[in-house]
């Protein structure tokens, strides 16, 4: 059962990109173009909330604790970002160490490693591995898929992501939505 609620998520999400990749102009190939690539680095705060979903392993685990299923989420967001200087998407890999459940008087640490794609209108889309410690007694490291989609306002320069996320294993799922900002700390041409 566990196995058939992951697959769900995943094919949730293939097909998500494959709806994105429909509406796509396909690219020509031209062997002479030189490609002029931006480097930006990004970074600033996150802000947010996680829902543990009732009835599984990690409802039971942290309500053992003390610990309701909304979990606060505080953090930093690092993102590499390169996109060609001609516009089209944005490729984005981002870190995000967060901490949770200050509220409860613990720290829930973990931390996101994304890969994605920012199209031209703030649109954003990624996922990778997360690790999570609850170092609650006997409980190795929790490790587990994240899927994130967003919107990335922009204001003169610094970057507002609304971003929604989820992440699943075999111990459930966690929905949430995080939000901050980012401001630009280099930028170059290559």
């Amino acid at each position: 059962m566990r196995t058939t609620k992951l697959n769900s998520a995943i094919l949730a999400v293939v097909a998500a990109v494959c709806l994105l990749g429909a509406g796509a102009t396909p690219a020509q190939e031209d062997e002479d173009a030189t490609v002029t690539l931006r480097h930006d680095r990004l970074s600033g705060p996150r802000l947010g909330v996680v829902y543990v979903v009732h009835g599984s392993e990690w409802d039971k685990k942290l309500d053992e604790r003390g610990i309701d299923n909304f979990i606060s989420q505080f953090g930093w967001h690092f993102e590499w970002l390169v996109r060609p200087q001609g516009g089209g998407p944005a490729f984005v890999t981002e870190i995000m160490p967060f901490v949770g459940g200050v509220e409860y008087g613990t720290l829930i640490p973990s931390l996101s490693l994304v890969f994605g794609i920012r199209f031209p209108h703030g649109f954003e889309l990624g996922m990778g591995p997360q690790v999570v410690a609850t170092f609650a007694k006997g409980e190795p490291v929790n490790t587990s898929l994240v899927v994130g989609a967003g919107q990335y306002l922009n204001f003169s320069g610094v970057k507002i992501p609304l971003n929604l996320i989820v992440s699943t294993n075999g111990d459930g799922q966690r929905v949430g939505f995080v939000f901050g900002y980012a401001i630009r700390s280099r930028k170059n041409a290559v």
